[in-house]
């Protein structure tokens, strides 16, 4: 009888389950529809404002006329996905002006003195001050704009001429990063604070200490940053410079691969970099001179996070991770349904960690549950790129099952995602990288797929 309750107790519980949708053909033909008919929504003239070059939009109405970073640098490389689906010629040449106009804007408030690059221009921003007072102490543009470049450098047979006057500005934007976001005991870039640090609310760096943050996210993106600079500069007849990015970046993977793996967990993790400074001075303790520590200095320059975010899997999508890791991260954790394994993709923070909540937030945008397109996207890639093809085939399925879907329901796509239900959370109509879902359809058929640098 105990045995018949429990069996019966299990079976309840997955009737109460929303069980998720499988990609049909139906579903990809909705996606293409959508996307081959809507994506010239996100084109932007300049307005007269700060932005002086036409440029590219997430789309909806929270950012009808705003320029973000890696909003732009990834609805740009499913933009280039549609125009190799059913683009004319006079079309690739229609989006090269808003495609550069991205990078353009950006290298227009940038100076080769400083190197600071705001991660955000709004059309109605005041030229003169975007830049803030302390241009040391916060965040600026993540590092994606020498990807964005190389991306379409490379779209375009390797022609590069076009960002030579701006090279030097991308070469110390690189620059400002190395002197004033990296940390020299580890290797590793951190943020200074958690304004708009993409994964807006990840518990690793929100609400933490100003410069403590050491975010796998954007070690990811660095490296994958500098190999971009590296290239940009080979392409650009800069040899010298071209090998000084390379070594960079190598230089960073190991720091990557020595500060940020946790064997104990087979997961990468951020690492926290809040440690207390050992000086060796004397202090009056109990009346008398006494050294605090020094029986014991600390050996270790940082502490790892073991925070489950999905970031932690940015290393398959930049290639930092072994062999030997990647199956590791696989296997033990992205597969696991406890975790991060959802009916519709991958939740963007551990089931199991005590912050997460898929509640609908704005300003920061919830990154704590919630499926969110750009997540699935680049779990989907890595996996691809290790050779994890079933595993990427099950992501794609998910994602194409979830978008289309929501196009069937409420003719829009949104900004994230219920992971068990599929439900839409908020902000409908929203574009941006979530049109990478076509880059994943053109993979799942064979077809030509464009990738991101």
């Amino acid at each position: 009888m105990k045995n018949f309750l429990l069996i019966w107790l299990f079976c309840l519980a997955g009737m109460l389950v929303a069980k998720p949708q499988k990609a049909t053909k139906e579903h990809r033909e909705l996606i293409k529809q959508h996307i081959y008919e809507d994506y010239k929504q996100m084109y932007r003239q300049p307005s007269g404002g700060a932005l002086i070059y036409p440029y590219l939009t997430p789309g909806s109405r929270q950012y009808a006329h705003v320029l973000w970073d890696w909003d732009s640098w990834l609805s740009d490389v499913a933009l280039r996905q549609t125009l190799s689906d059913v683009g004319s010629e006079a079309d690739r040449e229609e989006a090269l002006t808003y495609e550069q106009g991205c990078v353009l804007n950006y290298l227009a408030y940038t100076s080769e003195k400083d190197g600071y690059m705001p991660m955000v221009v709004d059309a109605e921003s005041d030229p003169n001050k975007i830049k803030p007072t302390d241009i040391y102490g916060t965040n600026m543009h993540k590092p994606c704009l020498a990807q964005h470049a190389a991306f379409l450098v490379q779209q375009s047979d390797g022609k590069a001429e076009w960002l030579r006057e701006g090279f030097p500005r991308m070469q110390a934007f690189v620059q400002n990063y190395h002197d004033h976001h990296r940390h020299e005991a580890t290797g590793l870039y951190f943020w200074q604070d958690d304004l708009a640090i993409g994964v807006d609310n990840d518990p690793s760096t929100f609400f933490r200490p100003k410069g403590s943050s050491a975010g796998i996210y954007l070690n990811c993106l660095m490296y994958k940053e500098l190999r971009a600079m590296s290239y940009l500069a080979e392409r650009l007849q800069l040899p010298e410079d071209g090998r000084k990015y390379a070594a960079m970046a190598d230089s960073l993977c190991d720091a990557v691969r020595k500060y940020c793996w946790d064997e104990k967990d087979g997961m990468y993790y951020s690492v926290d970099l809040n440690l207390v400074t050992y000086t060796g001075e004397p202090q009056i303790i109990f009346g008398k001179p006494f050294v605090l520590h020094q029986g014991a200095p600390r050996q270790y320059p940082c502490l790892i996070q073991r925070l489950g975010c999905w970031s932690g899997f940015m290393t398959l999508w930049a290639g930092i991770a072994t062999p030997e890791q990647a199956r590791r991260m696989v296997k033990e954790n992205l597969l696991d349904e406890r975790t991060f394994c959802a009916p519709y993709g991958v939740r963007t923070l551990s089931r199991l960690e005590k912050m997460y909540n898929i509640r609908a937030t704005h300003n920061p945008s919830n990154w704590q549950g919630p499926i969110w397109g750009i997540s699935n996207y680049m779990v989907f890639r890595g996996l691809a790129d290790y050779g994890f093809r079933k595993e990427a085939r099950q992501m794609a399925g998910k994602t194409i099952a979830l978008f289309g879907e929501d196009l069937k329901k409420n003719g829009a796509l949104h900004e994230y995602y219920d992971p068990d239900s599929g439900a839409p959370i908020m902000n409908p109509g929203f574009q941006n990288w979530n049109y990478l879902v076509l880059n994943m359809v053109a993979w799942l058929e064979g077809r030509n797929v464009v990738r991101e640098f």
